[in-house]
């Protein structure tokens, strides 16, 4: 049966939905971040989930939803305080995959799907745009997260087409009845510096407010003096200001504004002796990307009588960049837009959801015109919950979508949760979409100058499943996850003939023969032991794609079969955190790398010490205790320039080496 629940205004719902279908939860928090409420007269702490649409209590969802909670929130915070891949990255079955070594960008691949498909939001909201750019990644600070929400697979159902591999939600700290905060300060070997800070506070009875800034510096490094820029140099501000309104009804409002300003550097050192002898105008290759992100969103709840609610949200976002190819410069502008309203209701043993929604994604490029693109999507969508015992549930969801390049799209998605004592055994079926854009992971580096117009492309389609079997006692957690993917018409980078290039036009972006094919398994240990957290992990991906030298399939490229993790952190609240991490990489199959077909196994460790006296924490990190870079095996540099117009290989290690960073951190209000 579905459990009783306390909203934060005490009145007594019967499911959470009432309260969050996409927004932000106004109950109180604990020190972690979780949200706490009231069950059989006793206070337990439990973590609704907002990614699954209809609100339920993580453990009681269908839905495999996988939390980032608080507590790892901070932790992670101290080892990478300016962006959130580090935070991402540590978590089974995610890999933050680099697609620029020069720029430094990245995306999240989840369970071995490409990067591109991973719909990242804020609140629910794509406030980084319905197709987040790879930059994107390392333009947001974790300082204001309460916790991170992540379904693997495909969710299009729920979010569309840019939902097709997953969906990462990263949900805000909501504000208590008194003021806080909290300013951090971090330095690295690598002479980088950030500076964070969050602060909330009532406003009145009803409102209450919050807002998150952030000044971050990287100067840029070349690690093995080879005249070429291994860590991108930037300079990045950010600020977000939150307005949260409860009424006296039930009704609830949430509005967010973003805003992000970043230059980064990289390509060649001046002067550069190098280049002088490779490059066309004998010049050293410099690469700048100048960035300006706005955006909003909201979020509107509204009871209708006793068992329906309204919900409105809506967002918009803008993002300007000013690229620098070498002597080639391109300037143009990203938009995507959102609009969506839904209804909800409830019976004693289900939980239904209908809406509607319309999608805008814009590009337009003053310097390259003909790859500008806008994608109006209007849908319908329905989410239907249902619990056929005290064992069994069962969520089905399913939406339509009209793309007006793609035309009509049906992306399905059935869950199944048996939850028999301490066992959980979940099984899911997803399908959806992708529509295609010029900006693959193989374009990130070297822009659009020598891609030709995009022409007869058809919509990437995914079909996902998995099972997970999980099983707690005590303190001790362990489950296992079965996971299968294939997925056609994947887009990729093909070299045009010589006879047939026009303008220097020497690539084209075409759909790839045959599919490309996933199957995995993960498997997860948790144990606590009074204060000590043990952590352990692996992931076995096993992926194949149809090669284009015909030798039948091949394994897709950077994707590890075999990875592992162990983390142990000691901590004391208020006083003292030691922890240690160990993470195994194993072999990758490269491309277009002249010097070797498969990468190096290799390992990343690190450790974290932090010490409490009242409001300042003082901390140490220091990653990469090996040394690992990969200019110590191959260079980074090609021997001459792709026909792409990138210079650079693929990263399959790391290239930062050793780096050590320090801080302190001060709250008050708590």
């Amino acid at each position: 049966m579905l459990k009783d629940f306390v909203s934060a205004s005490g009145t007594r719902l019967l499911f959470p939905l009432l309260i969050c279908t996409g927004g932000n939860v106004y109950a109180s928090e604990n020190d972690h971040g979780h949200h706490e409420h009231e069950h059989d007269s006793q206070a337990i702490e439990k973590i609704q989930v907002k990614a699954s649409r209809l609100g339920r209590i993580v453990t009681e969802s269908a839905t495999r939803t996988e939390i980032i909670n608080g507590e790892e929130i901070q932790e992670k915070a101290l080892m990478r305080p300016g962006n959130i891949s580090m935070l991402v990255a540590e978590t089974g079955g995610v890999r933050v995959q680099t697609t620029s070594p020069a720029l430094g960008s990245a995306n999240v691949r989840l369970q071995g799907l490409y990067g591109r498909y991973t719909q990242l939001l804020s609140d629910g909201l794509p406030l980084y745009g319905g197709q987040t750019a790879s930059i994107g990644l390392l333009q947001i600070p974790p300082t204001d997260l309460a916790n991170v929400e992540i379904i693997k697979g495909s969710a299009s159902s729920l979010y569309g087409s840019s939902a097709l591999g997953g969906v990462i939600n990263l949900i805000s700290r909501t504000p208590s009845h008194r003021t806080e905060g909290e300013v951090l300060l971090n330095a690295t070997s690598r002479n980088g510096q950030d500076i964070t800070s969050y602060f909330a506070t009532p406003l009145s009875e009803q409102t209450s407010g919050s807002v998150t800034a952030g000044i971050h510096h990287q100067k840029a490094q070349d690690l093995d003096d080879d005249g070429w820029i291994d860590i991108a140099g930037y300079e990045r501000a950010t600020v977000r200001p939150r307005f949260y309104w409860q009424g006296d009804d039930g009704e609830s409002l949430y509005v967010t504004v973003g805003a992000m300003k970043e230059q980064r550097d990289s390509g060649t050192l001046d002067n550069a002796a190098i280049f002088r002898a490779t490059t066309p105008d004998g010049n050293p290759y410099q690469l700048k990307q100048d960035t300006l992100r706005l955006d909003t969103g909201f979020v509107y709840d509204q009871p209708l009588g006793e068992v329906l609610n309204l919900n409105v949200r809506g967002s918009a976002m803008n993002q300007d960049h000013d690229h620098q190819y070498g002597s080639v410069l391109e300037f143009d502008d990203h938009s995507s837009y959102l609009i969506e309203s839904s209804v909800s209701g409830y019976s004693d043993n289900s939980a239904w959801l209908f809406g509607s929604a319309l999608q805008s994604d814009k590009f337009d490029s003053e310097t390259f015109p003909e790859f500008n693109y806008s994608y109006q999507v209007p849908g319908v969508f329905s989410q239907f919950d249902l619990d056929a015992s005290d064992t069994v549930s069962l969520s089905v969801s399913a939406r339509v979508d009209w793309h007006s390049e793609y035309g009509k799209q049906f992306s399905p998605r059935v869950s199944v949760l048996y939850q028999p004592d301490n066992w959980t055994i979940r099984g899911a079926y997803g399908q959806g979409f992708y529509a295609p854009t010029p900006f693959i992971e193989d374009i990130d580096e070297p822009g659009l100058s020598r891609l030709a117009p995009l022409e007869n492309l058809e919509e990437e389609r995914a079909s996902t499943a998995s099972v997970d079997v999980s099983y707690t006692i005590a303190n001790l957690e362990t489950s296992v996850t079965f996971f299968a993917s294939d997925v056609e018409n994947v887009t990729e980078l093909e070299v045009i003939n010589e006879a047939e290039r026009t303008n220097n036009r020497q690539v084209r972006i075409v759909n790839a023969q045959g599919d490309s094919e996933i199957r995995g398994t993960e498997l997860l240990l948790r144990y606590r032991w009074r204060d000590i957290k043990f952590t352990g992990s692996y992931l076995y991906t096993d992926s194949s794609e149809q090669s284009d030298t015909n030798v039948g399939t091949v394994p897709i490229t950077l994707t590890p079969k075999h990875s592992a993790g162990l983390v142990v952190m000691w901590e004391e609240h208020g006083s003292h955190l030691l922890g240690f991490e160990a993470y195994y990489t194993g072999t990758q199959r490269l491309e277009n790398n002249p010097y070797r077909d498969y990468s190096d196994a290799y390992w990343h460790l690190g450790i974290l010490g932090q010490i409490t006296v009242g409001s300042i924490s003082y901390f140490l990190n220091a990653e990469n205790l090996l040394n690992v870079r990969q200019t110590r095996e191959d260079p980074l540099l090609l021997p001459e320039q792709a026909p792409s117009g990138r210079w650079t290989t693929d990263i399959w290690s790391r290239n930062d080496g050793f780096t050590v960073n320090a801080g302190i951190r001060i709250t008050f209000g708590d």
